[in-house]
């Protein structure tokens, strides 16, 4: 059931970013090798398109990578085409994994749908305190 919930809400935040005609997007890189720096990945990404920001996270006591980043590219079907090209693919000997970053908007209710297993399903008492939209 969490995952389900989980599911529902990445559509529902994705389907928000994709209703305001985003024309840039940014795409998220997890299993990052910790000699990867951010000109190996500029270099490796820009084949695909204009890359506008690429953003490694490092360990703030340690200063070490910690496997994960960001890269913005300046139009969505060129993030597209570089998750397809990249995902899975060897850098710096470890496979990546590459997924659409979803944005976060500051102050706006995420609107998550309930789940139902039949319409006539009642609905869990705790989740009668939320109002649907």
């Amino acid at each position: 059931m969490k995952g389900k919930l989980a599911d529902l809400a990445r559509r529902a935040v994705s389907s928000l970013a994709h209703s305001h005609h985003q024309t840039s997007a940014s795409t998220s890189i997890s299993s990052l090798s910790l000699s990867a720096d951010e000109k190996s990945l500029l270099d490796a990404f820009s084949v695909y398109g204009e890359v506008t920001e690429v953003r490694i996270l490092y360990d703030k006591e340690t200063g070490r990578s910690r496997g994960f980043g960001f890269i913005h590219f300046s139009k969505e079907d060129e993030a597209t085409c570089a998750r397809d090209a990249m995902d899975g693919k060897a850098f710096f000997g470890r496979p990546l994994r590459i997924a659409f970053a979803l944005d976060k908007v500051r102050g706006a209710p995420v609107v998550v749908p309930r789940v139902r297993n039949s319409e006539n399903a009642p609905v869990p008492e705790r989740l009668n305190s939320f109002k649907s939209v």
